[in-house]
């Protein structure tokens, strides 16, 4: 079994308060786990930023190729919205033996 943890990082386009940050990254959450259905995605970090934000994707499967697969997936997601600017994304791989 392997669990893949992706952590994106974020800057948000014209936006001016947390309420239009929502407006943003909630269709953004609701995208990947449509896309990708089993994976785990939260908005995680800098939550009191307007501007900024962190998601985390979490994907489990049999193989370490499949994990890598969708977590690249996900990211070019993101990568390619115009409203928002991918600053970093940091990819961990975890086994049953870790």
């Amino acid at each position: 079994m392997y669990v893949g943890a992706l952590t994106l990082d974020i800057l948000l386009g014209d936006v001016r308060s947390l309420k239009q940050k929502r407006s943003v990254v909630r269709p953004l959450v609701a995208e990947l786990q449509r896309r990708f259905p089993g994976v785990a995605v939260a908005e995680v970090g800098h939550l009191d930023l307007h501007r900024r934000a962190e998601v985390g994707v979490a994907v489990v499967s049999a193989s370490a190729g499949n994990c890598k697969e969708v977590m690249d997936s996900c990211e070019r997601l993101v990568a390619f919205r115009p409203e928002i600017e991918l600053l970093s994304a940091k990819q961990r791989l975890y086994n049953d033996e870790d």
